[in-house]
């Protein structure tokens, strides 16, 4: 294959292009061609439209955001200890304090703006500067000052709110144990009511029970927000949230506090994680968190919502910000390796093919395209579900659209979309380093201390696993309260439609026709399965048949006893879990096509329904085996995927750089030398050198060279 990559390949210009037509439709679509190469007359995508939609509402708000991550002082350190680490991320964190970056966050009546969305985008693009800044501004402002604007009432909020936004009392945010970890339920901490001191009784029971891997505990939190089972009159009414003064403005611990340093970690060194414990700590009564639960001076309790259950819910459903902010700043964490990986793999050269004078570049070998373009494209998919995400975020905690259902709905989003785009940014992480060889493994090019930093993403603001767990519990909730709240010939439509996909899954006909009509024509159905109704239909299909599998397999529980219902559900948690992740793929590939109708621009629209496509094409392929086995898709459609997106990502070959160009990521942002020209100048330099050598006289000649010029002379004797 000749190697094309000096021609022209992408424009990296953040300005419109011409959209005379579509770019991908002037492209060779057969992937064993010549890499394809736009003219240099060819419309292109239209990074800068791109790039705000990406933005999306808030768009002026990361702009800002983002100079400020691309300021030098923001920059995650390379070789510092650990202590060093941690001072220079307090005073990051004290300098977002002085230019009030979360004063968006707060409600009208301390002086805010009650801009939630706006607060949480430019939270996010903090991952870019240090993720260790990011999660420690997100334990001060977006935990332990949210739980007590969420959670406290008026008072309350007046009392402790501005110490903690100036960080004049940095906080800890105490609701994990050791010993339970993502069940908050069942937390061991107790706050005991004394109503003869009008007191409330913090106590660690068990060494299980400390508080663990909390940010800001080891050394620097004064205060912190304790979660506690509240106990008053002998009744434990649940776990509510208590503020509890820790240290002193010396920084010594208060009496009855212990604190363990939780020393180096895997990543994310700027914070001083670390864990507390109580011993018969006493706070006044007024310091429990009371929007949800209160107690009277003689101890009688009061709440405004009477279920025990929807309460405990409801008070943490006011936490969903760490999820929405951890889904953003994941995306953005992928974001910014694809550009280094993507950016390198444009100017890094490796091996000749025909052209005896010139490598090829990365990025026009199939097989780096195929690593790194479905990334890109799924990264896509992310952003745009994301937004969804973060102004349904904006509408529950402004108050505009908060209803029960809202909040319900936003939780289970989050909770959905925060798995996978976390397990995305690790798998996108690992595969730019891989991508970018021996120079991505190298700490000054950013992509291995990026994979360290995001590694506890995946299990923090609610464990990957547990959080799809809640999601499947929801979905089969839904599936569930749709069949009763249908009549008797509602349960008859159900059950013949239930024989109909049987039938489909099960018998050959409708696969058969699959194949008769593709037979012969692959171009037939590569254009059927790039249809946006087909993979819905597939994607959709998937995640309605898997919730409903896992629906009826789970109907025998509700005529057993609790112990054998429980045993009945755990022999069906991994399906369950496979529902939740169709779910989010079905709601991330919605997102993107949602997005596309945004878009006026010709050439913009079709290289975005290309990256659609592939993204779609890969879910599918991910889960082949299912969508075969039950009858979904035909063969001769299965066998046809791997070639479509072959076809993809020749297509998008020439648009990848504009495609990363659209992220908006900075030079200060990216800070990693392979990325930011030294590629290309070691490259510039060496085809220079080798220029000038073949146009000397006196350059040494090739063993191979001369010998296939002695091989000629005499063949050239003989046929004389």
């Amino acid at each position: 294959m000749t190697a094309t990559s000096d021609r022209p390949t992408s424009s990296t210009s953040q300005t419109a292009a011409p959209a005379a037509a579509a770019g991908s439709e002037q492209l060779t679509a057969d992937p064993t061609g010549p890499i394809p190469v736009l003219p240099d007359d060819a419309a292109r995508l239209d990074v800068e439209a791109v790039s705000t939609a990406l933005k999306g509402k808030w768009a002026d708000v990361r702009d800002t955001a983002r100079e400020r991550a691309a300021r030098p002082e923001m920059a995650r350190p390379e070789n510092m200890s650990v202590a060093e680490h941690r001072d220079r991320v307090l005073g990051q964190t004290r300098k977002l304090a002085e230019e009030n970056v979360s004063w968006p966050m707060l409600p009208e009546h301390l002086g805010g703006p009650n801009d939630n969305g706006a607060n949480v985008a430019a939270f996010q693009e903090l991952v870019v500067a240090d993720p260790s800044l990011q999660i420690k501004a997100g334990v001060q402002w977006g935990l332990f000052t949210a739980a007590i604007v969420q959670l406290g009432d008026q008072e309350q909020q007046a009392r402790w709110v501005p110490d903690a936004m100036s960080l004049e009392v940095p906080g800890a945010f105490a609701m994990t144990e050791i010993g339970h970890g993502s069940d908050v339920q069942a937390l061991a901490t107790t706050a005991t009511y004394d109503p003869q001191t009008e007191e409330w009784v913090i106590h660690t029971p068990f060494r299980a029970a400390w508080k663990e891997f909390l940010g800001n505990a080891a050394l620097h939190a004064k205060a912190a927000t304790v979660f506690a089972r509240l106990i008053t009159r002998g009744v434990d009414h649940g776990v509510h949230c208590f503020y509890v003064p820790v240290r002193d403005a010396e920084g010594e611990l208060l009496p009855g506090v212990s604190s363990e340093d939780d020393g180096p970690k895997g990543g994310l060194n700027g914070i001083d994680n670390g864990r507390l414990a109580f011993d018969q700590v006493r706070i006044p009564r007024t310091n429990l968190l009371n929007r949800y639960g209160d107690v009277s001076p003689d101890g009688t309790y009061t709440s405004p919502i009477e279920s025990p259950g929807r309460r405990f819910f409801t008070m943490l459903g006011t936490l969903v910000q760490g999820r929405v902010s951890l889904d953003g700043s994941a995306n953005r964490a992928s974001q910014l390796a694809l550009h280094i990986a993507i950016t390198y793999a444009s100017q890094r050269r490796q091996f000749s093919a025909a052209d005896p004078t010139q490598e090829v570049v990365l990025l026009d070998y199939q097989s780096h395209l195929h690593r790194l373009l479905p990334k890109l494209a799924a990264t896509y998919a992310g952003a745009f579900a994301h937004e969804q995400l973060l102004q349904a975020f904006d509408d529950v905690f402004s108050g505009r659209g908060d209803d029960p259902e809202a909040r319900e709905d936003l939780e289970t989003l989050a909770a959905a979309l925060k798995p996978v785009s976390t397990w995305l940014a690790l798998d996108t992480v690992q595969e730019c380093r891989e991508a970018c060889g021996g120079a991505g493994f190298i700490a000054e090019n950013q992509l291995t201390g990026l994979h360290q930093d995001l590694d506890v993403y995946a299990t923090f603001e609610g464990d990957n696993t547990v959080l799809l767990q809640l999601v499947a519990k929801r979905l089969l909730s839904d599936y569930t309260s749709e069949l009763k709240n249908v009549d008797r010939a509602g349960i008859g439509r159900f059950i013949a439609q239930r024989a109909g996909t049987l039938a489909k899954r099960h018998t050959p006909w409708t696969r058969l026709a699959q194949d008769l009509s593709d037979r012969g024509n692959p171009r037939r159905a590569f254009d059927s399965m790039r249809q946006s109704d087909f993979q819905e239909e597939m994607l959709a299909s998937r995640a309605r048949i898997k919730v409903e599998e896992v629906a009826l397999s789970m109907r025998p529980a509700a005529k057993m006893d609790p112990a054998d219902a429980a045993a009945h559900v755990n022999k069906h948690q991994v399906e369950m879990l496979e529902a939740a992740r169709a779910h989010a793929d079905l709601v991330r590939w919605r997102a993107f096509t949602a997005a596309l109708e945004d878009f006026e621009d010709e050439a913009t629209i079709a290289v975005l329904t290309d990256v659609r496509d592939l993204f779609g094409l890969s879910v599918i392929e991910d889960d082949l085996a299912w969508f075969l086995l039950n009858g979904q898709i035909s063969t001769q459609r299965g066998r046809q995927i791997a070639s479509d997106q072959r076809r993809l990502l020749w297509r998008l070959r020439p648009h990848a750089l504009d495609l990363v160009a659209a992220f908006d990521i900075r030079p200060g942002h990216v800070r990693a030398p392979i990325a930011l020209g030294g590629e290309q100048e070691r490259q510039d330099e060496a085809a220079a050198y080798f220029r000038a050598q073949r146009a000397s006289t006196d350059a040494p000649v090739s063993e191979k060279l001369l010998r296939d010029r002695e091989k000629r002379a005499r063949r050239e004797t003989r046929t004389s």
